[in-house]
């Protein structure tokens, strides 16, 4: 599967996922833009490094919808034959969101965290900055992990995620409106 990332805007942007042999799909607009990283790439990074196969991407991977994505409209004149594999792909993204609500929320926490471990360690001090105000909440949320979680999310798993997201952020900033940045999962 191939996830794009796609400047739709100023301030805005879409996730568009190419699949073979399953309809592509897309949100757009996506929530959680940032101009540094925005929220649904944080996700793909994080959920990729920590292995999370039920939660978002992975669901998408295998099916799914998330709950969020919609298959992306096609040319086509079909529309009942549009409109039943919308219900098919919708119920069988109902189903795989209920049970992958617990990697879903792991998924959110280790975001979350994972932004602020980022800032916190930036050399940009208005970076920095930001981590502090986000620091509490970090600090709660990391309290809500199981153990599992957070041996998972440890210092140098917490390195590399750094190392991918100022990969991913330096590639991200460099698009203009209409470019994109392509995944694999």
């Amino acid at each position: 599967m191939q996830v794009e990332f796609r400047k739709t805007g100023e301030r805005r942007y879409a996730v568009i996922i190419h699949r073979d042999n399953l309809p592509n799909l897309e949100m757009n607009p996506a929530p959680g833009f940032d101009p540094l990283i925005p929220h649904d790439l944080l996700h793909f990074l994080v959920e990729q490094e920590l292995g999370l196969k039920n939660a978002i991407f992975g669901q998408i991977a295998v099916g799914g919808t998330a709950g969020t994505f919609q298959p992306k409209p096609t040319e086509s004149k079909h529309t009942r034959t549009d409109a039943r594999q919308r219900r098919k792909i919708n119920k069988k993204g109902s189903k795989m969101l209920r049970n992958g609500t617990d990697e879903c929320a792991q998924s959110e926490r280790a975001t979350f965290y994972c932004l602020q471990n980022w800032f916190e360690n930036s050399t940009d001090i208005e970076l920095r900055a930001r981590a502090e105000t986000m620091k509490a909440t970090a600090q709660s949320v990391y309290g809500t992990m199981t153990e599992s979680e957070k041996l998972r999310l440890n210092k140098d798993k917490l390195a590399e995620i750094r190392r991918r997201m100022d990969d991913l952020s330096r590639r991200w900033s460099a698009l203009t409106v209409n470019q994109s940045l392509m995944l694999d999962w």
